[in-house]
This record gives C-alpha cells, structure tokens and sequence, in this order.
C-alpha cells in the first residue's frame, strides 16, 4: 500500500514541476513572443486600450501621443507632423506590431508594463485610477529636424546631426517619409491597407517609406571614405597635412587595365606628388587610392572598425525595454585584393556605410578622436514625472589622437575654404568632406555625400547628409542641406 501512495505522490509532484515549468515557460520564457503573436486578441485589446505615453522633442513639442476614444480599443495612438518624426517615432498600429522607432525601443515603458513601473502600476490597481505608460523625453530638436527635412523635401535620403561632445541625436529624417498615423487607425482594412502600400514602396519595395534611411539602408559612402583612409595614415605617424603622396591624373588599378581617373585636375596634384591636405581638399581619387594600397587593408580596415564599421549600432533600448532600435553595420571589404582595395579606400567598391556612421566619422573627429555612442532618448518619467532614467554620455571608442584629429579639422576645413567655398558660412568656420558615389548601370547616377561639423574651432554639431540617385555631385545636392542644417543650430 505504501509502495502505491509512493507511486501517487511521486507522479503528483511530477505533475505540479510540470505544471510550473510550462507556466513559467509561457509567463516569462515567451511571454514576449505571445504578447506579440498577432493572433493573440487579447495582447491587442490590452495593448490598445492602455493609455500609452507620450513621444517628446527636446523642448516638449509632442511628437506622439494616446487621446480618448469612444470605441472597443479605448485609446487612439495620434501623430503630430507624422512624416517629419516617423524615423523617430516608428508606429502604433492596431494590425502590426511596432517593430521600429521609440514605439518599439521603448514599447515596455509606453505601456506602462516595463518593471521599472511596477509601483505605477500597484498604485492604480489599488486607487482605481487607469495605469499610464512612461513618457519618453528625446534629443530632437524640431526646429533642427524640419530644416533637414524641407530641405531634403521629395528627395531620396537622410540627414543626421549629432551633437559632438555627447552623441545625442539632435536631428534624424529619412526621405521619403510615411504618416504613422494612417496606420494608427482602429479601421483595421484601412491600416492594412495602408501598410501593404507603403511596404510595397514605389516600384519595389527596396523604395519603401516605412525604410529608415539613416539607419537601415547601406550606401557606397564616395570620397568621404577619405577621412577615414586620412586618419589611418596620420595615426601611423608617418604622414603630416603636407606630406607628399603619390597623385596623378589617372591611376591603373592594381593587376587590372582598369583606369580610376579623378573629377577636378586640382586633385592631380604636380608631377604626380600631392602633399595630404591638398589630396583631401581636392577630394583626389589616385592619391588616395595608392595611399589605402600604401597603407594596406589591415591598417584601413581598424580604423573603419574603430569608428564603427562592422558592427550593428545600438541606438536606443534593450530587450527588456522592447526591441532595440539598431543601425545596419557599415562594411568595409575583409582581406580585399588591391584593386578592390584602391577603390574601397575612395569609397566605392564594396564600402557601404549608413547615414549615421558618416555622421559618427565626423562626430569622432570633432571630437578630439573620440567616438560618442549615438543616442535618442534623454530621459524617461513616470505618469507622475517622476525620472525612471537619464540618458549618460558614453564613449564607443577613442579612435584616433588629439593631434591626428586637429589635423583632420585642418584638412577638413580647407574642403570648404579651397575647393566648395558656397559651403562657407559667415562668423563661422566649417570642416567638412563631400562625396560623390557612382551607382546604377553603368555608374549612371550618384549618391550625393556631405559629412562634417561647425564651429570647426568648436565643435558642436556634426551633420551627415546622404542624396540618394541624383545626378550632381554631392557638394551641389548634400552641401547646402548640411550647410542649412549647421546653421539652424548654431544660431539657437
């Protein structure tokens, strides 16, 4: 008899670890997986009828907020300028779960379920009152964000700027944009609707909206690759502003017939030598692409590495916030023959690099070597305004040294003093590199680049702007809208 009561209680408790393996499992292991099945009704019900808080630019202005509303779902996600935030903001759809933007980074805290808000919660289970989400306080400044985005207006491309002691994102628009709020509606066929079109994009879905061109699309980066191929020479100690390096009119590309010729005779320098300042003011194609044969892919490669390329950018959240918003990792060619060396040292070939990056290179160099990690969010506050977390500087790398990035600033400054003077801004001295990137068919349309930062002096804002398949080099299509961009911010 005993020997069966043993048998029973065994298998009861077998049972009971069973029991609270598989709760466990689903209440913890794949509770995030569940909550963000789109079959599962009841996550949907309780996610839309929770009162999510609000999106805000630096200086308060609303970017994304939750109003009342007379149906099931209780609350309405409302976009203010949608399209001018949707690369900040993401959507809130009732058919799609937020898988971009603040609304996904930060998706735990805007509905109010993140652990750092358990006491929020108890205390509206206990008064009755409705539990509200945390509010998300960012770094855009609006004022900053809508010159870059008239000024990109119904163009492929982005513009980022960054402030360059701290990494906070000042400004961040991806053209064409998308209105969040057409998808924010509680008709669900007309969210569908929406969503399915824009996906579709204009002619592939490769031209999408809903693609965040600063963070997600990789771009052949052109001649602004340079001042990362500048500061591997100069970190080697063995190249000052003035040393010459090999130039010319025409370069063959090692063990091809291939000739790489450069775009102004400045850039050929005189009998075919070209001190380094010149070679980067004039932007010249066969100066530096000997200079990165020169150097060798190893040393390129680390300093690309150490600026960033090669891995994935976290720029706001963790996963127990939501889902992290990420930049793609930039690329540089791993053990690349010298011909594919040559080119990707001008920024063609196999470089690719996002927005974002080129706005770090600039950042980096503005910054004394010293590469910032790129944020969005500058605090969180509860229902209560109490502060849940604030947002510290932190360092990703020190790139290169102090004496390597003032005579980058040098070099930089001469591009706008020498070679692009319309980018010139009066009282204010501007460093600065264009880029023009062959793309297409028979390289027959370019990505227009423009990276740097003001007051060359005092570096306090670096801007990278990216004009995707225009017809004009990138001094003429990115120039003026980095040029605005620096403007609007240095005179606040």
């Amino acid at each position: 008899m005993n020997k069966y009561l043993r048998q029973l209680f065994t298998a009861v408790v077998a049972l009971f670890v069973i029991l609270g393996l598989s709760s466990t499992i689903i209440m913890a292991v794949r509770a995030n997986a569940l909550n963000n099945d789109p079959r599962n009704a009841r996550s949907l019900y309780h996610q839309l009828g929770a009162y999510r808080g609000a999106i805000l630019a630096s200086d308060g202005t609303v970017m994304a907020k939750s109003e009342p509303v007379n149906d099931a779902f209780k609350y309405l996600r409302t976009y203010s300028n949608g399209p001018l935030y949707a690369p900040v903001t993401g959507f809130f759809s009732i058919n799609q779960t937020a898988d971009r933007g603040l609304e996904a980074s930060r998706s735990m805290l805007l509905n109010g379920e993140a652990d750092s808000l358990i006491w929020q919660r108890a205390k509206a289970m206990l008064t009755g009152a409705t539990n509200q989400g945390a509010s998300i306080e960012t770094s855009i400044d609006p004022k900053l964000q809508q010159v870059a985005y008239d000024q990109l207006g119904t163009r492929d491309g982005a513009a980022v700027a960054i402030e360059v002691s701290t990494g906070r994102i000042l400004a961040m628009v991806s053209t064409p944009s998308y209105d969040p709020n057409k998808l924010a509606t509680h008709d669900t066929k007309a969210a569908s609707q929406a969503y399915n079109e824009l996906s579709a994009g204009q002619n592939s879905p490769l031209n999408s909206p809903l693609i965040n061109r600063a963070t997600s699309q990789l771009y052949p980066p052109g001649s602004t690759f340079k001042t990362i191929v500048a500061s591997a020479a100069l970190e080697t100690g063995e190249y000052q502003t003035d040393t010459k390096i090999p130039a010319g009119s025409s370069y063959t590309l090692p063990g091809t017939a291939t000739q790489l010729p450069n775009d102004e005779a400045q850039g050929d320098g005189i009998n075919g030598q070209i001190s380094l300042q010149e070679a980067v003011a004039w932007s010249s194609n066969t100066a530096f692409a000997q200079l990165g044969v020169k150097l060798g892919a190893s040393k390129v490669s680390d300093m690309a590495t150490k600026l960033g390329f090669g891995s994935t950018i976290t720029i706001d959240g963790t996963e127990s916030t939501g889902t992290p918003m990420t930049a793609t990792a930039s690329t540089f060619p791993s053990d690349p023959t010298d011909d594919k060396l040559a080119l990707a040292s001008i920024g063609q070939g196999d470089s690719t690099a996002t927005p974002l990056q080129m706005a770090m290179v600039a950042q980096a160099i503005a910054n004394n070597g010293k590469l910032m990690q790129p944020t969005l969010v500058d605090r969180v506050r509860a229902a209560d305004l109490t502060v849940l977390s604030q947002t510290k500087p932190q360092t990703m790398a020190n790139a290169f040294n102090k004496d390597s990035a003032d005579k980058l600033t040098t070099m930089m400054e001469s591009v706008v003093t020498e070679a692009n003077p319309q980018l010139a801004i009066d009282g204010i001295k501007v460093a600065a590199k264009t880029g023009t990137a062959q793309i297409g068919t028979d390289n027959s349309a370019i990505d227009g680049w423009a990276i740097g930062f003001a007051p060359a002096d005092d570096p306090q804002i670096a801007v990278a702007v990216l004009v995707h398949n225009t017809d004009v080099h990138g001094s003429l299509a990115a120039g003026p809208i980095m040029r605005a961009m620096m403007q609007e911010a240095l005179q606040q």
